[in-house]
């Protein structure tokens, strides 16, 4: 069994953790675009949001203080829980680096935290490609990180892109007075997400370890024509359209992921 590290006082660190989705399609008409907008303000409105943060609240052995939701006019969600602290000791399965539950309800030890999650669906004319982006940020004191909150989150969207940033802030100290900046052990955030989630990605990592700082961009390795069609299926379009199609979905992910406007594909 590991050995405990004994704090004077309460763990001071904090774990933030930024989750950015993107879930792309394709909107043949004005009529299936506006389709499209009306689906993702129903399927993510801020009662649906609620549910999910809630659940990710439970995840990481929080209860929640406070909650403020809107929707907005003409589209759009946020929703803002205060969360609090469980006192249960958390079992050492929490602390250490690996996929978390998806989901099963885990105990921590928190205190001034927060979960935020901002909706943002949009649609352009040009090219019929429709985009959709959910911002998440969970903030916690304490040993437990939020990333055990990230199986859940991912397996809550349908994420094309998912582009995740994790930071552990500020020191703790231990009865002599060294200070910590970090309270466990973390190579990659890659090994908190399950085995099906890393086979349908393409994942690189940007750390900076000095900084207790990491950064992992993900996106989907198949393009299946069928699950980016909305309002229509692939019979509707011959295969030169489809194939027409499938580079301008391709395009805009890979934009999105590499953060860079690309020539358009011949």
């Amino acid at each position: 069994m590991d050995k405990k590290l004994k704090l004077h006082g309460f763990n001071n660190l904090t774990k933030s953790l930024s989750f950015n989705i993107y879930d792309i399609s394709y909107a043949q008409s004005a009529e299936h675009r506006k389709e499209y907008i009306e689906y993702i303000d129903d399927q993510y409105n801020a009662e649906r949001l609620t549910k999910i943060l809630t659940n990710v609240t439970e995840i990481i052995g929080a209860h929640v203080l406070n909650v403020a939701r809107q929707d907005y006019d003409p589209h759009g969600a946020s929703v803002t829980m205060l969360i609090a602290e469980h006192e249960i000791e958390p079992k050492k399965e929490q602390i250490d680096e690996g996929p978390g539950p998806l989901p099963e309800s885990v105990v921590a030890h928190l205190d001034k935290s927060h979960i935020t999650v901002h909706t943002y669906p949009e649609s352009h004319p040009d090219g019929g490609i429709s985009t959709f982006r959910a911002d998440i940020d969970v903030s916690t004191c304490g040993v437990i990180s939020p990333l055990k909150a990230l199986n859940y989150l991912i397996h809550s969207f349908d994420s094309d892109i998912v582009i995740v940033d994790y930071r552990v802030r500020g020191f703790t100290r231990d009865v002599d007075g060294t200070k910590h900046y970090i309270d466990h052990e973390i190579n990659s955030i890659q090994n908190y997400l399950s085995e099906d989630t890393q086979d349908l990605y393409q994942m690189i990592d940007v750390n900076v370890f000095q900084e207790n700082t990491f950064h992992t961009k993900m996106i989907r390795k198949q393009v299946e024509m069928d699950d980016y069609l909305f309002g229509s299926g692939e019979e509707h379009f011959s295969d030169d359209e489809l194939r027409s199609i499938k580079r301008r979905l391709e395009k805009e992910m890979y934009e999105i992921f590499y953060s860079k406007n690309m020539p358009e594909q011949k």
